[in-house]
């Protein structure tokens, strides 16, 4: 599996991949899940993959050929959304040709692809691009895109990251996410690619292949999960009151047999202690 994210700020991208694939427990392995497409001073393209290993590089392989006569490529689109065009059509070329072997084998048709980047004359984007070739954009509402296991690294991200987010701090909110996905799942592993794409830059100057020894990565894992703790602690435990009077929602109803509750009513027998009601204190 994988882990891939990419956010879409008012002065830039960042953009960070796992490199582990998983294909059963004797076949776990590392390829790098980032490719970077650079025209210095005119494009900067970045695309991250997820899903069949095959496919990725199938598509991958098909937009870095460069064809013979006029027809368009990712070099020479006027701007972002003709590049997902690209990208969308040459997921569809890929599926024509091996759609039809890989349901034989028994194995479905899986790519997800996340192509970020700028193109001059036209602001930083960032689009989803799924398996049918169709694709999305992020908005200002939406300003970021997961693919693989995106389940464990969501909260913090919707919880710090908004378009007004400095790339630094989204870069330590997307190693953060990562973490979480690392702590949470084996088929998400080191090293990771991690990419900080500056507006109007026009070229590649902030990216970083982390492992196991990188220093920074290594703060995070650690004060992250010491800070959880310190602020679980923090928070005041639950109370409960041994006042079943107060509690309206519940109509104690009693019977001469145990049953079991039903639904949102309490169901007792005679001479059960009292319902207690669980309350907040400050």
């Amino acid at each position: 599996m994988t882990y891939c994210i990419a956010i879409k700020l008012n002065t830039g991208l960042v953009m960070l991949s796992d490199s582990r694939t998983n294909a059963g427990v004797d076949h776990i392995s590392t390829f790098r899940k980032m490719v970077v497409y650079e025209k210095p001073h005119d494009r900067v393209l970045i695309i991250l993959t997820a899903g069949n290993l095959a496919i990725s590089q199938a598509v991958k392989e098909y937009l870095s050929h460069l064809p013979e006569d006029d027809t368009p490529t990712i070099w020479t689109a006027r701007n972002l959304f003709e590049v997902a065009q690209l990208v969308g059509a040459a997921v569809r070329v890929v599926a024509a040709r091996e759609t039809e072997a890989l349901k034989t084998a028994g194995v479905e048709f899986n790519i997800n692809l996340l192509l970020g980047g700028q193109i001059a004359g036209e602001t930083t984007r960032l689009f989803h691009i799924y398996a049918a070739g169709n694709f999305i954009e992020a908005t200002d509402e939406n300003c970021y895109f997961q693919i693989g296991e995106s389940k464990y690294g969501k909260p913090i991200i919707d919880r710090v990251v908004s378009p007004d987010t400095s790339l630094d701090e989204a870069a330590k909110c997307a190693l953060i996410s990562m973490d979480s996905t690392l702590k949470s799942n084996l088929s998400v592993g080191l090293p990771l690619d991690l990419l900080v794409y500056h507006e109007d830059s026009l070229a590649v100057t902030h990216v970083a292949h982390i492992d196991e020894k990188n220093d920074y990565f290594q703060m995070i894992r650690s004060s992250w999960g010491k800070r959880l703790k310190q602020v679980f602690s923090e928070i005041d435990e639950p109370v409960w009151l041994a006042k079943s009077e107060s509690i309206s929602a519940y109509k104690p109803i009693r019977d001469t047999k145990p049953s079991l509750p039903l639904g949102a009513e309490h169901v007792c027998v005679d001479n059960a202690p009292a319902m207690q009601q669980l309350t907040l204190s400050t």
